[in-house]
């Protein structure tokens, strides 16, 4: 059974950064695709980014584009993303996602196991 754990979340100002990881187990997951969502209090989950296994592909979120990076570890089965410049609309819990097959996908139900989430909020 996949599991995906979450860390890294917490409270920053504005400008600042943090590093969010997700720690993958399960099963092997070299034919999967990963992504990070979000979801803000009264709002709906949006992607944020996505990366290939193999980390040759990702894709950003026209919001985080320049800020965010996405990037896999594979010799300790680990996603991250690091955020920079962070800005009081990023505020939500974040979300680790992984679905099987190469190809990233913005679309939620697309994934098939996700994290419990990690609350990142950025104050003003």
């Amino acid at each position: 059974q996949v599991q995906l754990v979450e860390s890294g979340g917490g409270l920053v100002q504005a400008g600042g950064s943090l590093r969010l990881s997700c720690a993958a187990s399960g099963r092997t997951f070299s034919n999967h695709a990963m992504g990070w969502f979000r979801q803000a209090p009264g709002k709906a989950r949006e992607f944020v980014a996505g990366i290939r296994w193999n980390g040759e592909s990702t894709y950003y979120a026209d919001s985080v584009k320049g800020r965010f990076t996405i990037s896999v570890d594979n010799t300790k089965n680990t996603m991250s993303l690091q955020m920079n410049s962070l800005k009081p609309e990023d505020t939500a819990v974040y979300y680790c996602a992984t679905r099987y097959g190469s190809s990233i996908s913005i679309r939620g139900n697309a994934y098939n196991a996700w994290g419990q989430g990690t609350q990142v909020t950025v104050s003003s």
